[in-house]
């Protein structure tokens, strides 16, 4: 789970440095894992108070729900998140139309790691 939460704090810092990313979405994701049911991470979008994090702070919008490895893969754009679904390894709780605009912010997210 360390490669998880490395990437969820890659993640929040790279929200601080420019909350343009998320283009104005407003949503709270949340992560869980099939493997570990006790650990779960959120992705809290609201402009420049954008931040990722461990734990559940707030009511998620969409939950998706995946093995940590797959989760790897979709943020760093190895695995479209929509094939995950249509293949049953990806399982979405709440908002569907969130779900797929997550893969577009992950995607800007990558293009500026790299």
């Amino acid at each position: 789970m360390e490669e998880v939460k490395r990437l969820i704090n890659e993640i929040d810092q790279a929200l601080k440095e420019d909350s343009t990313k998320t283009k104005g979405v407003q949503a709270v994701y949340q992560f869980n894992f099939h493997d570990d049911n006790s650990t779960a991470f959120q992705l809290v979008l609201r402009g420049e108070e954008s931040y990722a994090a461990e734990g559940v702070q707030e009511k998620p919008d969409c939950t998706l729900i995946m093995v940590k490895e797959d989760f790897l893969a979709m943020a760093n754009g190895e695995l479209n998140g929509t094939k995950a679904f249509m293949s049953g390894r990806l399982k979405i709780k709440g908002n569907m139309g969130l779900a797929l605009k997550l893969q577009d912010i992950l995607a800007t997210y990558n293009k500026t790691k790299n």
